[in-house]
């Protein structure tokens, strides 16, 4: 169903890439210094929830493209390398503190907290595009399972990335002050990653011309 020798790049890349300070992260960081680990955890579950809008897009969007046209899904396999490198580009040469607004925010009810994790998530338009470039690169777009391909690529990365969420929450409810005041902890995450993406990128549009 999925070429093996993409799958692991596949693994790798999203680690990091969920290892990564985006929004996600922010809002539950954020969520659990102003009322701890419980709000944390209920920010990570509900941007679990609002993940699968995106999934579902990439599911029966990049299908459909699929059934129609194989070189449109080549182009969007190209474009989606060359937005990855354009990614990994950009957070190499960010500047310090550029990204990271770890802050205090308002004290809001459980059921709030959880609705606005969802919709941190899908509303944001990066994620959306990141699931559209990012996925195609490892499906065998020859294979009758092409759905199940992206939705079990895509729920991957939703899980893997629920539980790094669930993993921040419970160690800023523990070490808030480390987390808080060195951003130079988030910087080095996002160097590596930003150079993981530019490698990545040029690799799968090598494959992709092969």
């Amino acid at each position: 169903m999925i070429a093996i020798n993409n799958l692991y790049l596949f693994f790798i890349a999203s680690l990091l890439l969920n290892v990564t300070p985006g929004n996600d992260m922010i809002f539950v960081a954020s969520r659990t210094i102003s009322q701890g680990s419980k709000a944390g955890y209920l920010s990570a579950l509900g941007i679990f929830v609002g993940c699968f809008v995106h999934i579902l897009a990439a599911v029966f969007g990049l299908s459909v493209i699929i059934a129609q046209s194989a070189l449109l899904f080549e182009t969007i396999k190209y474009a989606g390398a060359a937005y990855l490198i354009y990614l990994g580009i950009k957070m190499m040469i960010t500047k310090p503190n550029e990204n990271i607004y770890i802050t205090e925010i308002s004290f809001q009810r459980k059921s709030k907290i959880f609705q606005q994790g969802v919709l941190t998530n899908a509303l944001n338009p990066k994620v959306a595009i990141f699931f559209l470039s990012f996925l195609p690169q490892f499906v065998n777009a020859s294979s009758p399972y092409v759905k199940m391909q992206f939705l079990l690529l895509g729920m991957w990365f939703a899980v893997q990335g629920t539980l790094v969420l669930l993993a921040v929450a419970f160690l800023l409810g523990r070490t808030t002050n480390f987390l808080k005041y060195n951003p130079a902890f988030w910087l080095c995450q996002e160097r590596i990653t930003g150079l993981v993406l530019v490698t990545l990128g040029v690799k799968l549009a090598i494959i992709s011309r092969k």
